[in-house]
């Protein structure tokens, strides 16, 4: 039951794709959202153009996919500092990348917020945040109605680089400064002769016109050695000249939707919890949007915050638990960090530069190369620490076909309600008798495994496990080869992950 005092159970600021994700994970954990956002409506700004992998995987996990995929196109085109590189469709159901524009997605996302009982508070900006040992208040300046505030358990920011609910809360934002200038628009083309430019390279940066829309092209131009006010004016003009500055014409440029700027600076919040103030997404880092993996590295942000939020406030899990996602994501943003500046200096326009990158190109065509660079983007390979020597743990699962006594089915499905699994695949008494106290929060599904090898990005080919734990953002918490199951370890994961044995288990199909 709520704290009578509280408004909602959390107050989520920022309706992004990672705020309007994380929303719906809250939702699905039967968690009261309110989110609140400072603009009337979205932009329209398409700004992000694609969604990787690990991405697809985590939205197929939630059972919401098809209608993202029936919004975008699938391309086997990827690439490092604009280097391409190669996809292994064993790797993934999903291997390749999604063309899909920002303003889509917070619409579908939007969407299916609704359909879980969530509206999104517009016109209502945070100005201040004021945390104690019960709550936080969220003070709002909301545009049709007076000041106001809400009173909630717990606050996250999703308000993205310039996050007003990071500077509130006196997080520090450490990082490097910008080297570079980039200008961004959707601009029609007239007298482009190819159908798209991709990362052609002029003295002094770099510039690319990619039809994402039929009739529009974005043109995206790099200056480097070129640093202006990030939060100055940006205009058309600006766009246009920058453009005819790098190759000498503008194509006949007209009719811009919108225009905007960005450059390399790259920072990242020194915590993401401070008490009862998370931070996610671009309000916890900003780094330049080589190999588009912002928005996808703030979903998934979203989606290893919200199951462990969703079990502290239930009551279902120690307050400590919180602190896992500032160990687990962090990490994985300064990695992100560390490889976008790599890109932005591998695409610097000098003769120094320009042998760095045959060489680099010559090494790309190595399997094992391309595969790090490829797993490092996609997400793929991530592994999160603890977890025992299997292979597979603290890796995202794959998406195995199985076979259960409701017919057949396949991992991610078991993973729509955003519940952990413990997923018994050789019908062990020892595996069904361990997680007994855990069926409020752990659905066990016994199951056949249809693949005899499992394919795991960065490992290769192994046996298919005996059983595993999964964890509600699809990642292994405990597995088992075949064998007498540790128990003991099984049983330590349970409750490290999903707080003390309580009730009996649920068992799933």
């Amino acid at each position: 039951m709520r704290d009578t005092g509280m408004d909602t159970d959390v107050v989520i600021a920022g309706a992004g794709p990672t705020g309007l994700m994380l929303a719906c994970e809250l939702r699905l954990a039967g968690v009261d959202v309110t989110v609140v956002e400072r603009l009337a409506e979205r932009t329209g700004e398409s700004r992000a153009g694609g969604i990787h992998s690990r991405t697809l995987e985590v939205l197929d996990q939630r059972g919401i996919l098809d209608r993202f995929l029936a919004a975008g196109r699938l391309e086997p085109v990827g690439h490092f500092s604009g280097l391409y590189l190669e996809f292994d469709e064993a790797e993934s159901r999903h291997p390749y990348p999604l063309t899909i524009l920002q303003p889509v997605i917070e619409r579908l996302l939007e969407e299916r917020a609704a359909e879980l009982g969530l509206r999104v508070r517009r016109s209502s900006e945070v100005t201040g945040v004021h945390q104690d040992e019960t709550g936080v208040t969220v003070e709002l300046n909301a545009a049709q109605a007076a000041p106001a505030t809400l009173r909630a358990r717990y606050l996250v920011g999703c308000d993205g680089g310039r996050s007003v609910v990071r500077k509130l809360t006196d997080i520090d934002f450490p990082g490097t400064a910008a080297t570079m200038t980039s200008l961004i628009g959707d601009v029609e083309l007239p007298d482009l002769p190819e159908d798209y430019i991709w990362g052609r390279r002029g003295e002094g940066g770099h510039y690319s016109a990619i039809n994402f829309e039929p009739g529009w092209h974005r043109v995206i131009t790099s200056e480097y050695d070129h640093v202006t006010d990030p939060d100055g004016p940006v205009t058309f003009e600006q766009l246009r000249a920058s453009l005819i500055k790098l190759i000498g014409t503008d194509y006949g440029m007209r009719n811009p939707r919108w225009v905007s700027r960005f450059n390399d600076t790259a920072r990242q919040a020194a915590e993401y919890r401070k008490g009862r103030v998370l931070l996610a997404g671009d309000a916890a880092h900003i780094h330049f949007p080589a190999g588009g993996q912002g928005l996808n590295m703030g979903v998934q942000d979203a989606v290893n915050l919200g199951w462990k939020l969703g079990l502290v406030i239930n009551g279902q899990a120690p307050e400590r638990l919180l602190d896992s996602y500032h160990s687990e994501r962090h990490p994985v943003a300064e990695r992100v960090l560390h490889n976008t500046r790599a890109q932005a200096a591998l695409s610097r326009p000098d003769p120094q530069t320009e042998a760095l990158r045959d060489v680099f190109a010559s090494l790309i065509v190595f399997d094992d190369v391309n595969r790090h660079l490829r797993d490092m983007l996609t997400a793929l390979g991530i592994r999160y620490p603890g977890g025992g020597d299997h292979p597979l743990a603290g890796r995202r699962v794959p998406d195995a076909g199985l076979k259960t006594s409701g017919g057949a089915t396949c991992v991610y499905e078991l993973l729509h309600a955003a519940r952990p699994v413990l997923l018994d695949l050789r019908g062990s008494a020892a595996v069904a008798a361990a997680v007994e106290g855990w069926g409020d929060r752990v659905d066990l599904v016994e199951a056949r495994n249809e693949d005899d090898r499992w394919t795991v990005p960065a490992v290769g080919e192994i046996p298919a496990p005996a059983a595993l734990l999964i964890r509600p953002d699809g990642h292994v918490a405990w597995a088992s080869a075949a064998g007498t199951p540790d128990t003991a370890a099984l049983q330590a994961a349970l409750a490290t992950w999903f707080g003390p044995r309580l009730g009996r288990t649920r068992r799933a199909r």
